[in-house]
């Protein structure tokens, strides 16, 4: 049993993160290598498979692995400390989100309109699993980040662009960022209503990608992220404050992912 098993640590989920995290930069686990199963992880660190899959989930969200539906889950590495990127400290207000969103929707309409040109059934199988991943997670109220993260991904993946997909690993979950929205507890009508939402829109940039449909495919995607865009503007007219300076949640709290 390691010592992880041992402690009380404030966040198991946190502890595996930590642990591979460490191992990756120590290269202990190479980049492009395939990461050991659940059942192993499980067994390792004595915690449960949701304890796993939410440290798998958070380490997607940083860029440092990369999950391929049906094949596993491998090391993308600690990349370029030079190369681009989107730190927390930049997601300190609304606007800043909101200009996240931007970049966003300049690269990934066109990224939805390639892959409904080049995408293969294989892609679209993959598409329709991380759509499914990321249904789950939501539901069962696990952190949704990675899992969102993930299916936009593939989206890239489906282009056949590595560029496409070398962009996306490089900014990792910070295209996906997150808000505090509600406390918690539980569902309320207004998220299950706003969640059935974004699922609705994710379908449809997948239906669009499946039936080779790059028009469709780009305006699905547009509406999406435009539609993301629209609710934090409205977000800052109410919450003005936090449009100048906005506290960046940790991946602990309860956050809202944004229907991205």
């Amino acid at each position: 049993m390691t010592e992880l098993a041992r402690r009380r640590p404030r966040s198991l989920a946190h502890e595996v993160v930590d642990a591979l995290a460490g191992r990756i930069r120590d290269g202990s686990l190479a980049p492009g290598e395939k990461l050991p199963t659940e059942a192993a992880f499980m067994e390792e660190f004595r915690v449960s498979r949701t304890v796993v899959r939410e440290a798998i989930s958070r380490l997607q969200a940083a860029g440092l692995v990369a999950t391929r539906h049906g094949v596993g889950t491998f090391v993308v590495g600690l990349g370029d400390p030079a190369t681009f990127r989107i730190s927390p400290e930049q997601l300190g207000t609304l606007q800043d989100v909101i200009a996240v969103l931007e970049l966003r929707m300049a690269v990934e309409t066109e990224s939805a309109a390639l892959a409904a040109m080049r995408g293969t059934p294989a892609n679209v199988d993959t598409l329709r699993n991380a759509l499914k991943s990321l249904t789950s997670a939501l539901d069962e109220g696990r952190d949704a980040v990675g899992a969102d993260f993930q299916f936009h991904l593939e989206i890239a993946r489906a282009t056949q662009n590595p560029h496409f997909v070398d962009l996306m690993a490089t900014l990792g979950g910070t295209m996906i960022p997150r808000a505090r929205l509600e406390p918690p507890g539980p569902l309320t009508p207004e998220r299950h209503a706003y969640l059935k939402r974004v699922h609705a829109e994710h379908e449809s940039i997948v239906d669009a990608i499946e039936h080779h449909d790059p028009e469709g495919a780009r305006a699905a995607m547009r509406t999406h992220l435009a539609n993301a865009r629209e609710r934090r503007r409205r977000l800052a007219e109410v919450r003005p404050a936090q449009s100048t300076r906005w506290p960046v949640i940790s991946e602990g709290s309860h956050v809202e992912n944004p229907g991205t």
